[in-house]
């Protein structure tokens, strides 16, 4: 069976999108190749680093990538997957191809305040958020 292609955008690539790539490979690798970028590429977000860690998961060495240039290199994906707010995923470039876009918004981690120990309470809360709509989505896709 030829594996689904997911990409997962966001604003900067340092949160969300992150942490829905990891977890659906985590989840369902076998069944989707998946990748992630941003409309305005920026840094990890070093407490989602730290959460993603609580799952295993080691993304510390990775480099946040633009959704442009993925599309200037031609690529083509089964779904694309706006993970931000609905005016940013107005902005995600329609790629070639049968290409599904779907939305689905999730608070940005970027805008919590508090200490490190509050900012990863609310991250690991936003990231459980996205487990659960991954689990339900997965069950749909054929």
């Amino acid at each position: 069976m030829e594996k689904k292609r997911v990409l997962f955008v966001c604003i900067h690539n340092s949160a969300r999108s992150q942490m829905a790539e990891e977890l659906l490979r985590k989840m369902a690798g076998d069944r989707f190749e998946v990748e992630s970028a941003g409309l305005e590429p920026g840094q990890l977000n070093p407490i989602v680093v730290r959460a993603l860690k609580e799952e295993g998961i080691d993304i510390s060495a990775k480099q946040t990538k633009a959704v442009f240039d993925l599309y200037k290199q031609g690529k083509q994906y089964s779904y694309v997957i706006a993970v931000c707010d609905g005016a940013s995923a107005e902005r995600c470039p329609i790629f070639p191809g049968l290409t599904q876009r779907i939305h689905w918004s999730f608070t940005d981690p970027s805008q919590f305040e508090g200490t490190d120990e509050e900012k990863l309470i609310k991250v690991c809360w936003v990231k459980e958020e996205i487990r659960k709509r991954l689990e339900e989505w997965i069950t749909t896709v054929k």
